[in-house]
């Protein structure tokens, strides 16, 4: 049997979970091998009769019907042995065997953020979301999350109001919309450089239990989560908690005392999450993590950054980092100034900005402007 299938194959294993996967992956590591093996090999793993029957007969309809969709652009199905699979997906105790993926798959390995809350935000919680991702967004930082209504929605919209990068997560199969009125967004970030991503098999529908799962492989692929408004018993803190039990930062807005939707976020702070005010505090806090990311992972859309971790000068950056910092020149200017003068898309001078100013070369003055604090190279 071809790889592809192999995998394919047991994605539609009924009950063949990640910890069951992982014990056939120490047995044997080998898509192609563990589909072939005796049933020995299968019932030692733990595989119920329903599994090891689906692995003797596997569901040749549905594996061609998936083949055919993959053939697709802006397609793909990123296995657990494809080198293109996050080492940060691998290093959980329950990671995916597979991801279905649609548009940029650059962004698996780009800095991200997640953002997530109630579905039924106010009017002032939505706005919020909508600013932190369009800000964060347009200094090159990825919005991850959850194409859900509310929180998750506007932070996609504000990533991409901003000709930034998002990424989405999905609790059904990749192929569809959940829910339905957000066609058009998710059209709109595959389009836009953006990705969308799940565990599950194409067709899956909405089930309360995915929306855990999808929340887990969110968290693991962010840099951090911030909880913009959230219930006490939302399930956006069980992605905060994910989140901090992995090691990553968790950060939460404030809100009112009276307002319910803002009790989970002044929950997790009580708990030890980092209390934000603006981007700025977000970025400060991640500064470190950015850095090495942003110089190490590949553009998803633009030439390579650069791979050393010590800070760099004019001279040692990329023809588009020169070009960014030749066309501030000596006064304070704004990120459009920038974009006409360099010819470079927003998104990409954000990035540049975001790099230089981790690197010591420049510096946000108040109005969304930029300085140098280095001099300008002159030309011999």
């Amino acid at each position: 049997m071809h790889a592809l299938r192999a995998w394919l194959a047991l994605i539609h294993t009924p009950g063949l979970g990640s910890r069951r996967f992982l014990r056939l992956w120490e047995l044997l590591p080998d898509a192609q091998g563990i589909v072939a093996a005796p049933t020995s090999l299968w019932r030692e793993a733990g595989l119920s009769a329903a599994s090891i029957e689906a692995l003797r007969q596997p569901d040749q309809a549905r594996i061609d019907n998936t083949l055919a969709w993959l053939a697709e652009p802006q397609r793909d199905l990123i296995a657990y042995d494809d080198a293109r699979y996050p080492d940060t997906l691998r290093a959980m105790g329950d990671p995916p065997l597979a991801l279905f993926v649609m548009g940029n798959t650059a962004l698996l390995h780009y800095p991200s953020l997640a953002m997530v809350g109630t579905r039924h935000p106010t009017p002032g919680g939505a706005q919020n979301a909508r600013a932190f991702a369009r800000d964060l967004a347009g200094r090159g930082v990825c919005i991850a999350s959850g194409l859900a209504q509310g929180i998750d929605a506007e932070a996609h919209h504000g990533a991409l109001e901003a000709q930034g990068y998002t990424l989405a997560v999905v609790g059904t199969g990749v192929d569809r919309v959940y829910p339905a009125q957000h066609r058009e967004l998710a059209h709109a970030i595959v389009n836009h450089a953006g990705l969308i991503v799940s565990e599950l098999a194409l067709g899956t529908p909405p089930h309360p239990g995915h929306f855990p799962r999808r929340n887990r492989i969110m968290a693991a692929l962010s840099l951090g989560t911030l909880v913009v408004e959230a219930a006490p018993q939302s399930g956006s803190l069980i992605t905060a908690r994910l989140a901090s039990e992995m090691g990553r930062e968790v950060f939460a807005i404030p809100g009112s005392i009276h307002n319910p939707m803002a009790r989970g976020c002044h929950r997790l702070i009580r708990q030890g999450a980092k209390l934000v005010e603006s981007s700025a505090d977000i970025l400060e806090e991640l500064a470190p993590q950015l850095r090495d990311h942003l110089l190490n992972a590949p553009r998803p859309d633009a030439d390579d950054l650069p791979t050393e971790h010590a800070a760099a000068t004019p001279s040692d950056l990329p023809a588009g980092h020169t070009r960014v910092l030749d066309a501030m020149g000596f006064d304070p200017v704004s990120v459009d100034t920038l974009v006409a003068r360099s010819g470079l898309t927003a998104a990409e001078v954000s990035s540049i900005l975001l790099i230089s100013q981790l690197q010591g070369l420049i510096s946000p003055l108040a109005g969304g402007l930029y300085a140098r604090l280095s001099p300008q190279p002159t030309q011999d």
